[in-house]
């Protein structure tokens, strides 16, 4: 492209760059004040803490929360290569919260998640057969105002 034309499309082409740059800068930022929390879902058929240890996640309605589940094997899994799942229930009804039906395959996964609206307890369960111990993999989960 000459003259005229090819100024106005490197114009274009800048300013697009600028535009999705700037909307990048944006998310990390987003994702950067969200509540961060951290989840193993492990090879015994149990969701555990980075540490180790049994989690329990506590959250307040309707805040932005980013999920970072590591994912390791266990002794079975889903056809499409999902070795978990990660899915909140209502403690209350056992009805499923929308959005958080997570299937999740090895390694680390991260998820942008707004946290349910209604304060309440809340249950996590593992909706893939991951072994046959998969009836013990659920954690706890408050929402407080």
């Amino acid at each position: 492209m000459r003259g005229r034309a090819g100024l106005q499309f490197c114009g274009m082409v800048w300013a697009a760059a600028t535009v999705l740059g700037v909307h990048s800068a944006q998310a990390q930022v987003a994702q950067s004040n969200a509540h961060v929390i951290e989840v193993v879902a492990d090879k015994d058929s149990r969701y555990k803490s980075p540490d180790g240890g049994k989690p329990e996640i506590m959250l307040k309605a309707g805040e932005t929360v980013l999920l970072r589940v590591s994912a390791r094997k266990a002794k079975s899994w889903n056809r499409d290569g999902s070795i978990h799942g990660f899915t909140l229930l209502r403690a209350s009804d056992r009805s499923k919260v929308p959005g958080w039906n997570l299937l999740l395959r090895p390694g680390q996964q991260e998820f942008q998640l707004t946290a349910p609206a209604d304060p309440g307890e809340y249950v996590v369960v593992c909706t893939v057969i991951c072994s046959e111990d998969h009836e013990g993999m659920n954690m706890r989960l408050l929402v407080v105002p």
